[in-house]
C-alpha cells in the first residue's frame, strides 16, 4: 500500500466514550481501554496540530456519555460531534455527507468498538471508494472483541498501523519531526511509547 499523506487524510473518531465500558465492568481490561483512549487522544492532537480534519461520532451519549477526556481535550471549541445511530458511520447520512464534503481520500480511524462500529465504518469507507486505515493501538473492544475485529479487518484487506507509525507517516522526515516536537512538546511522545 502507498504511504499516507497528511494532506489527503481525515481522522474519524468513532464513539470514544468512557460509558461504553465504565469502571464498574469487572470483565473489561480498563488499563487496555484507557491506553487505547490515550493513544486516540494523542492521534487527535497530532491531527489538529497538522490541520488534518477531525470528525467525531458519539453513540447514545445520554447513556454512554460524551467523548472521553483524552480526545475531547484536543478538540477545538464548537467542533462538530455527530450522533451515530447506525453502527457504521457511513450509514448515518449526516456523517457520510460531512466526510464527502471534506473531500479527503484516506480515513484514519480510532475509537470503539473494534469489532463493531470501527469495523463497520472501515468496511463502509471501502464501499465508498475511500481508503480506511485503522490505528490498531487506538481502538478497543472488550474481551475477544478487539482481536476478532482486527482479524476481520485484516480479512477485508483493511490497513492497520500503530499510532507511532502514523506519527512518522504524517511527518515523513527528521527535520519535520524535530520542528513538530519543538512546536508541540506535549505531543512529542505518544502514550506508552518512547520515540
Amino acid at each position: 500500500m502507498p504511504r499516507l499523506h497528511v494532506d489527503d487524510s481525515l481522522l474519524l473518531v468513532i464513539d470514544a466514550q468512557d460509558g461504553f465500558y465504565p469502571p464498574s465492568r469487572a470483565d473489561v481490561d480498563q488499563a487496555a481501554k484507557n491506553a487505547a483512549l490515550d493513544r486516540a487522544g494523542w492521534v487527535c492532537g497530532i491531527a489538529v496540530a497538522l490541520n488534518v480534519p477531525v470528525l467525531v461520532t458519539e453513540e447514545d451519549a445520554a447513556r454512554n456519555g460524551g467523548t472521553a477526556g483524552p480526545i475531547s481535550r484536543w478538540m477545538s471549541a464548537g467542533a462538530p460531534v455527530f450522533t451515530k445511530s447506525v453502527f457504521g458511520a457511513f450509514g448515518n447520512p449526516d456523517i457520510a455527507e460531512a466526510v464527502a464534503a471534506i473531500g479527503r481520500g484516506t480515513i484514519v480511524i480510532v475509537g470503539m468498538e473494534t469489532d463493531v462500529c470501527v469495523a463497520h465504518t472501515a468496511i463502509g469507507a471501502v464501499e465508498r471508494g475511500l481508503r480506511p486505515v485503522i490505528v490498531h493501538d487506538a481502538v478497543f473492544s472488550a474481551g475477544e472483541g478487539h482481536a476478532n475485529g482486527l482479524a476481520r479487518l485484516s480479512a477485508e484487506g483493511i490497513e492497520r498501523l500503530s499510532a507511532k507509525e502514523l506519527y512518522y507517516e504524517w511527518l515523513r522526515d527528521l527535520p519535520s519531526v524535530r520542528a513538530f516536537d519543538a512546536a508541540h512538546p506535549e505531543l512529542a511522545t505518544p502514550p506508552g511509547f518512547s520515540l
